[in-house]
């Protein structure tokens, strides 16, 4: 047998042996591999910077089934951002905290929340990248808006239950509770390299970030069951100085 006889037959064999390895995907098996190297590329590089060649390697696909699945670069990197907040707006309505005393269960969604974001780097990049940009990709998106209120049902549920039962404050706004609570949440996350560089101190230690946790939990929880200030003289303990 010559070389040139050889040479076809071997190719069939690496064909049929690649075809045993890979068994063939299904569309919506195709389109989550995407999305998850998609999501990958755009955290770590942004938009502008993410490259599609990658995504295709890293997905084990072609650029044809991208745009057969997504459109455009632009538009798969929308579905990025509503596959990582959707993923976050799931687990935090399937948390049972209807039940619970309120001021427990909105520290509970804090306690969510905080292990959500540690736990998910690639969603804090995200976020970070579209702010930069001025949401202006999020805005193209109907599904994030929709997702996003029943959360804050929920925080004003739990917060009319507490004023009612004389638990909570009666004036705490449940936009900027939640917004707060994602704050405490994800800020150490998104500049822990520039505060660690600043302060010579590695934020990303557990240590540093389970005592982090406990202080943002007690300064929450303090904020929450506060009585209400009416005179800012109460706030320095005794009456302004008429000086």
């Amino acid at each position: 047998m010559t070389y040139r006889d050889a040479t076809p037959e071997t190719a069939v064999r690496k064909r049929q042996t690649s075809s045993r390895r890979r068994p063939r995907r299904s569309a919506e098996q195709s389109r989550q591999e995407i999305l998850r190297a998609a999501t990958a590329e755009f955290a770590t590089h942004g938009l502008a910077g993410g490259r599609i060649s990658r995504i295709v390697l890293k997905a084990g696909t072609n650029p044809r089934m991208i745009y057969e699945h997504f459109g455009s670069k632009s538009a798969l990197y929308v579905a990025t951002l509503e596959s990582a907040l959707a993923a976050l707006r799931a687990e935090e309505l399937a948390l049972d905290v209807d039940h619970l005393d309120p001021l427990e269960g909105l520290l509970q969604l804090f306690d969510f929340m905080n292990g959500h974001f540690e736990r998910n780097g690639h969603l804090v990049s995200l976020l970070r990248t579209e702010n930069l940009m001025k949401a202006r990709y999020m805005k193209k998106s109907s599904r994030i808006h929709e997702m996003s209120s029943p959360v804050l049902s929920m925080t004003e549920r739990l917060l009319s239950r507490g004023v009612a039962e004389g638990k909570l404050a009666a004036d705490i706004d449940p936009l900027r509770l939640y917004v707060m609570i994602a704050a405490l949440s994800q800020f150490h996350l998104a500049n822990a390299h520039t505060l660690s560089s600043m302060f010579e101190h590695d934020l990303s230690k557990p240590e540093w970030r389970a005592e982090r946790r406990a202080d943002a939990r007690l300064m929450l929880a303090s904020y929450l069951s506060r009585k209400q200030i009416n005179d800012l003289s109460e706030l320095s303990g005794g009456k302004e100085s008429s000086v």
